[in-house]
């Protein structure tokens, strides 16, 4: 494998976020409710890049910025601060960069997003695609000609799907499984796809579609098999204190990705993604809550319940010698921009 190509090429609409914690409650009409936090910073697609550029992979990112403040933002962020490559990337001229303010309320959030369609698609800036190790993707109902390409020259392709908002949840849709290597939806999802009334059951039906089914289940951990290896392994989350839980489904499915290519047993991948989610939960934004290796190391240094050093022993040994330096969290305020 040429260590100059991508381990993750990546897609997508690019959002500048704002995200407002501690509600006491949501806010109804005409009513101002203050709040006890805030952060910004790039969202959207960048969750997926900064979460896998943390763990150290070579990562390269095709998206588009508007020309305005949050687009230029961004775009600082994402190639000067994290490392992520925007070769592939486009600035367009009048395009306002979509924003997104997130109301996070106890273990959820609500979003408010201003945006029009970008004026670049996603084949059209892939092109042909480059090489690359892997592709993280979200699935959608329309199939994107760029990763049937990238699939066919050897790109292993990781994919999740959103929300249906017509709720027919359409299972042409899984058709597409056919290019992936592997597919990581939630539980809503996956059962709302596969017909099936649990996350185990809908697993079974996926496992048959695609070589590794992972299903995600919030509170609950995740379950996954993987039918290369012939692993099961199922795992639950950790006990934490949720600020914000924009993102954290990117940063489980870029930790996957991370330990997959580093040939990891399934239960271990599982468990380090769980884990990488968990610990982005306790930050504001998605993107720059990512914990990276400095977060796995420093939490796996502070862990003294017996249990989980049992199942979470395997750190000690993947951890990197060098886990970088501490990871920069959303700030509550952007910085000036360079003149």
């Amino acid at each position: 494998m040429d260590d100059d190509i991508p381990d993750v090429l990546l897609t997508g609409l690019l959002f500048y976020d704002l995200v407002l914690t501690g509600l006491g409650k949501p806010p109804a009409p005409g009513e101002e409710v203050w709040t006890a936090g805030m952060g910004c910073g790039p969202g959207g697609i960048a969750n997926l890049a900064v979460a896998a550029s943390r763990f150290g992979l070579r990562t390269e990112l095709a998206a588009v910025f508007g020309d305005d403040f949050y687009g230029l933002h961004c775009r600082e962020v994402l190639a000067r601060q994290e490392g992520v490559g925007l070769c592939l990337s486009r600035t367009a001229e009048g395009w306002p960069t979509p924003v997104t303010v997130a109301l996070a309320h106890g273990q959820d959030r609500a979003l408010v997003t201003h945006g029009c369609e970008p004026p670049y698609s996603q084949d059209v800036l892939m092109g042909d695609p480059p090489a690359a190790r892997t592709a993280l993707v979200h699935l959608e109902a329309e199939p994107r000609a760029w990763i049937a390409k990238a699939a066919a020259d050897g790109t292993r392709i990781y994919a999740d799907v959103g929300w249906d908002p017509t709720q027919r949840w359409s299972r042409d849709l899984l058709d597409q499984l056919a290019l992936c290597h592997a597919f990581l939806p939630n539980e809503t999802e996956a059962m709302a796809y596969t017909r099936t009334d649990s996350a185990v059951a809908a697993l079974g039906t996926l496992a048959e579609l695609v070589p590794v089914a992972v299903v995600t289940r919030g509170g609950d951990g995740a379950v996954a098999v993987d039918q290369t290896t012939g692993e099961f392994a199922e795992v639950p989350a950790l006990a934490v204190d949720v600020l914000d839980a924009t993102g954290a489904g990117d940063v489980f499915g870029a930790s996957f990705v991370t330990a997959s290519l580093a040939g990891w047993p399934l239960a271990e991948r599982l468990r380090f993604a769980v884990l990488a989610a968990g610990l982005s939960v306790g930050h504001h934004g998605g993107a720059l809550a990512a914990p990276g290796w400095y977060g796995v190391d420093r939490w796996w240094r502070s862990v003294t319940d017996p249990g989980l050093r049992r199942a979470y022993g395997f750190l000690a040994d993947r951890l990197p010698a060098d886990p970088g330096p501490p990871v920069r969290h959303a700030p509550v305020t952007p910085p000036a921009p360079r003149p």
